[in-house]
């Protein structure tokens, strides 16, 4: 009978508890969930944080890929001459609209020396012209005031090619019209004047203008080498003489092998 009565009473009272249970459940349940969305939060913030630094990581690893193909190119490039190379490292671009000089982190102190012949993976860009002692000065063949003697690689034909002052651009002057020059044609290197290696790749010709009433044809060429782009540079070592510019005043009234007037 006692017994009866415990289980009708605990009947009715089940209620009343699952009730009075219900705000610390519901406590309990909320304080997880906030819990558990901290952490989240947190977590989130740390994935955040390790993917900002896996990226610029990636950034890193892909500029030292392209760094490693760039050097890799310049020791192909290199294997193509006999004579010493040294790599150097463009540090400066001269600002001057009338010129096209870059400074390098070659100077004296690494043997670097007047008139010497610079490249880069893809062909010739210029030439030091004011060796300093940590660093130096060179002209690139697009600069108004050089010239570099090249030879159409198809034929053999010999021209001079001129610097206009524009990126990447230079020019053939004095080649009559009926001479045999294509667009597309590779001019490269001749070696004549012992400045600069025969062979390498200087210019392509992009564009011919024949005037018959001119006696000249107009002929413009686009830099093999990438001037405004490449960090990396080859300095050619001289072997036992190295050629050397003529001085500062000189150049003023005349100019040098390799260079002309402006």
């Amino acid at each position: 009978m006692l017994n009866g009565v415990r289980s009708l009473f605990g009947l009715v009272i089940y209620p009343l508890q699952t009730i009075a249970s219900i705000p610390t459940d519901a406590g309990l349940w909320l304080d997880e969930q906030l819990n558990s969305h901290q952490s989240l939060i947190i977590e989130n913030e740390a994935h955040r944080s390790e993917n900002l630094l896996l990226k610029a990581q990636l950034q890193k690893f892909t500029s030292l890929q392209a760094e490693n193909i760039r050097l890799r190119s310049l020791l192909k490039s290199s294997r193509k001459l006999n004579d010493q190379m040294l790599i150097a490292e463009t540090i400066a671009v001269d600002l001057d609209p009338y010129k096209r000089q870059i400074v390098i982190n070659k100077g004296q102190l690494n043997n670097v020396y007047s008139g010497q012949p610079i490249l880069d993976a893809y062909g010739i860009m210029g030439q030091i012209i004011h060796p300093g002692i940590p660093s130096s000065t060179a002209i690139l063949i697009t600069d108004p005031s050089h010239a570099i003697p090249v030879q159409i690689n198809r034929n053999g034909l010999r021209t001079v090619l001129y610097g206009t002052g524009a990126a990447n651009y230079l020019e053939v002057q004095n080649l009559p019209n009926n001479a045999d020059i294509e667009i597309g044609d590779l001019l490269i290197s001749s070696g004549l004047g012992g400045r600069f290696p025969e062979g390498y790749p200087v210019a392509v010709v992009i564009n011919i203008k024949r005037d018959p009433g001119q006696p000249f044809a107009q002929i413009i060429a686009e830099a093999s080498a990438h001037l405004e782009q490449s960090r990396e540079v080859l300095l050619v070592m001289a072997q036992e003489n190295p050629p050397q510019l003529i001085s500062e005043q000189e150049q003023e009234t005349q100019p040098a092998e390799g260079t002309s007037s402006p």
